[in-house]
């Protein structure tokens, strides 16, 4: 008896009335409001935003600059090592 309620519950949300196919050109008729209502809360949450100052923007691209300089020629330095490590290895072994 329960499966047969739940059965018919599950009917009635899928039936199909004339409306349902109306559906989708209510969604594309709401479509300007909605993106009204999205770009207005765009602006609102804009006006909230903490945008850094010119000096912090400046000093942050120089840091970061620096900072990537720096581990660049590091790991340069490290793989020129490495490769001339494991090339005089296998020139060691290829002798022998």
């Amino acid at each position: 008896m329960a499966d047969a309620a739940k059965l018919n519950k599950e009917e009635q949300g899928h039936q199909v009335s004339g409306f349902s196919l109306m559906e989708p050109v209510g969604k594309l008729a709401q479509y300007p409001r909605r993106l009204r209502s999205f770009l207005h809360d765009v602006r609102v949450e804009m006006k909230l935003v903490n945008w850094p100052t010119w000096l912090d923007v400046k000093s942050t691209t120089i840091i970061v600059t620096i900072t990537v300089a720096f581990f660049g020629i590091y790991f340069w330095i490290t793989d020129l090592l490495f490769g001339k490590g494991i090339g005089a290895l296998l020139h060691y072994f290829d002798k022998h």
